[in-house]
């Protein structure tokens, strides 16, 4: 009667134990999947720290309606901010601020009416400012576009 041999997975040694392979891919696998939700959440609250440095009073993060999603929504003194963060880590991507085209706009300012009407705001001057952020680490800019549309 002949042996059975045991399957093994890709990495694994023939005892079963994974070996280097496999747990490189395994760590690469994790790395690939986490890091841009990451980097966009991390840009966000990075964005949000600048605006109170700057002496913004940030309300709400992530604000979700009528199919939009609003980062920052933040007082200005006695305006109204709803602030859309964008960041790019190279310049290859483009500028940060031209990625909110007309559409995003639309959806933005959707959800801010939204916002006005359940938090009932009433006659409070509202603005729409992107902040834009380029580079990382050290070399990290902010830029905020004040009535950005």
């Amino acid at each position: 009667m002949r042996e059975k041999r045991a399957r093994t997975l890709p990495g694994e040694g023939l005892d079963g134990r994974i070996g280097w392979l496999g747990r490189l891919v395994a760590r690469l696998r994790g790395w690939v999947v986490r890091r841009p939700f990451s980097f966009g959440r991390r840009s966000e609250r990075l964005a949000a720290r600048h605006l109170r440095w700057r002496g913004y009073r940030v309300i709400a993060r992530n604000f979700r309606a009528a199919g939009a999603e609003i980062d920052l929504v933040a007082m200005d003194g006695g305006t109204l901010v709803f602030v859309e963060v964008k960041a790019r880590r190279g310049i290859g991507a483009g500028a940060p601020a031209e990625a909110v085209d007309e559409g995003k706009r639309r959806r933005i300012r959707r959800a801010a009416g939204v916002f006005a009407a359940r938090y009932r705001v009433g006659d409070c001057p509202i603005r729409f400012d992107v902040v834009a952020i380029s580079g990382d680490g050290a070399s990290r800019k902010f830029e905020i576009l004040r009535n950005a549309f």
